[in-house]
């Protein structure tokens, strides 16, 4: 996912380096060109959950950018509500499909729309001895469960009792869910304290670029993720791109899914970048720095990032082949939140990640290039009023 996710046009107009510019090995140097408002980072910790936490920070800052005072969504609670959805199709479909942690940034909103949300003090999901989500358990549990039924099922059809078992383990180690709850001295119904956010769902369009299917039509995604099926629109990757730009320009963050798979995503180092590494994509000048290495030594001496890389350039037919041979998955969900430049004046992208703020250069944040972003990013999501008239014109949003 990542995980899934911004104030009345109130833009963060930042000019300072992160760090004094002292030498060429000083790594990477960043200056914030444009920012959007976002809530403080979380941590996923042990569990595949990347997809609620990023669509829940995306849509808080949503809520900033309309004006709203800062919340804190409870990313447990679209858990507890996907897992049984999810084990329902599993059994629909004999077991064909995914059962497992993953998600999309669809299914977010569609709890929202169906269940509704509440505050994280109000559900924590941490009913089994941890202070932070840890999955494992629940994970092997409910997939074994699962299919424990699904094989008994073919002998003697599913019982009327079978999903009373799956929610009995749902709240076992998530809890009950509550019916009713304060927040600020006021009692909400899960459903009444999604209709006081303001929120419209569905201003909120999934996008994409692959040219298996055509091009400003919606598809469903085929990844193990989507178990949910949802559609997103097919763009040019360039197009992709200009959203993403207009998105952070004119005051609106972007939810993103990517692949983080790749050696140039360096998360400890704070950055993601597709560097290249082999003589034959390299200009005349490059390829002379490396006369008399070995392909081992000038591969590893590249990735280890202690300078801003040249990178490769990406095209459109690479980024179909790389989801076409699964170098490109369904990895991670993430929330885009700005747009920076290096020392170099290289277009990056802010991002902010669900993975605590402790091991992080950024507390929390990490930057991506362009060209990883072209890359790797398997799909974004944004609010429409964010898409360039054009773009939207051609695929009859308005």
């Amino acid at each position: 996912m990542i995980k899934k996710s911004l104030f009345c046009l109130f833009i963060f107009l930042i000019r300072i380096p992160l760090f004094a510019q002292n030498g060429d090995n000083e790594g990477y140097v960043f200056t914030t060109v444009k920012e959007v408002k976002a809530t403080p980072v979380k941590n996923q910790y042990r569990s595949g959950t990347c997809w609620s936490y990023s669509a829940l920070s995306f849509l808080e800052s949503e809520l900033l950018r309309k004006g709203k005072s800062e919340y804190d969504l409870s990313e447990m609670w679209i858990v507890r509500h996907t897992y049984p959805a999810k084990a329902e199709k599993y059994m629909r479909l004999h077991g064909n499909i995914s059962l497992s942690a993953g998600g999309s940034f669809g299914d977010v909103l569609w709890v929202m729309r169906n269940y509704g949300i509440v505050p994280q003090n109000s559900y924590q999901g941490l009913n089994y001895g941890e202070d932070k989500d840890v999955h494992s358990e629940l994970d092997a549990a409910t997939k074994a469960y699962a299919d424990a039924i699904l094989k008994t099922s073919e002998r003697s059809g599913l019982t009327t009792a079978w999903m009373d078992g799956f929610e009995g383990i749902m709240d076992a180690y998530l809890g009950e869910r509550p019916e009713k709850f304060s927040y600020n001295g006021k009692e909400y119904t899960p459903q009444s304290f999604m209709q006081s956010l303001g929120l419209n769902l569905d201003d909120y369009v999934s996008i994409t670029s692959y040219t298996h299917h055509p091009f400003y039509e919606p598809f469903i995604l085929e990844i193990p993720d989507n178990w949910i099926w949802g559609s997103s629109y097919n763009v040019p990757m360039n197009e992709m791109q200009e959203i993403v730009n207009n998105a952070i320009n004119i005051g609106y963050s972007v939810l993103w899914g990517a692949d983080v798979s790749e050696n140039g995503f360096a998360y400890r180092k704070g950055v993601a970048v597709v560097p290249v590494t082999k003589t034959d994509e390299m200009s005349d000048s490059d390829k002379a720095r490396w006369i008399g290495v070995s392909d081992k030594d000038r591969e590893s001496q590249i990735m280890n990032l202690d300078k801003p890389v040249t990178e490769r350039k990406i095209t459109q037919d690479m980024r179909q082949i790389a989801f076409d041979n699964f170098q490109t998955t369904d990895d991670h969900g993430m929330h885009i939140t700005g747009i920076a430049k290096d020392q170099n004046s290289k277009i990056f992208y802010k991002v902010k990640n669900s993975w605590g703020t402790n091991d992080s250069k950024y507390d929390g944040y990490f930057y991506c290039s362009e060209a990883f972003f072209l890359y790797k990013t398997m799909n974004i999501m944004v609010h429409k009023s964010a898409i360039p008239k054009d773009t939207a014109n051609k695929l009859g949003l308005k």
